[in-house]
């Protein structure tokens, strides 16, 4: 059997670990058995926030929306319902950016929310008497 030194593949392998944890502190950036412990558990920080990241900027939404809301006499959820009876299709993210640049426009979109809740609970009076 040949016999196999793995020149290239073992150092374009150890190359891009290495490379990957340039910056790192002390032995994490020279070592490579230091340096792969390292990258690795970046890589598994990395995986765990692209999922936080889509959390918190849905709270930060829900945040703003909530502010803007009592700015304008309603509370989040009883926005979000009128405006889901309303039949209004806008999702959080838009509904935040339309709460921080246009005061009026969001006004105007409370409003509907406010008359759809309003109808919905005269429907909900005429079927109860």
């Amino acid at each position: 059997m040949p016999r196999v030194k793995r020149s290239t593949k073992r150092t374009d392998r150890r190359k891009k670990i290495l490379k990957r944890a340039s910056g790192y502190f002390l032995t994490k950036s020279k070592l490579y058995q230091a340096a792969q412990e390292a990258v690795e558990r970046g890589l598994m920080f990395a995986y765990t926030g692209r999922k936080q990241k889509k959390r918190q900027y849905r709270a930060l939404w829900i945040v703003r929306i909530n502010a803007a809301c009592h700015a304008n006499g309603l509370s989040y959820s009883t926005f979000i319902n009128g405006l889901k009876l309303a039949g209004n299709p806008l999702d959080r993210k838009i509904l935040a950016e339309i709460a921080v640049h246009d005061a009026a426009g969001f006004a105007a979109l409370t409003g509907i929310a406010k008359s759809a809740l309003a109808s919905a609970k005269a429907a909900r009076e005429k079927v109860a008497a």
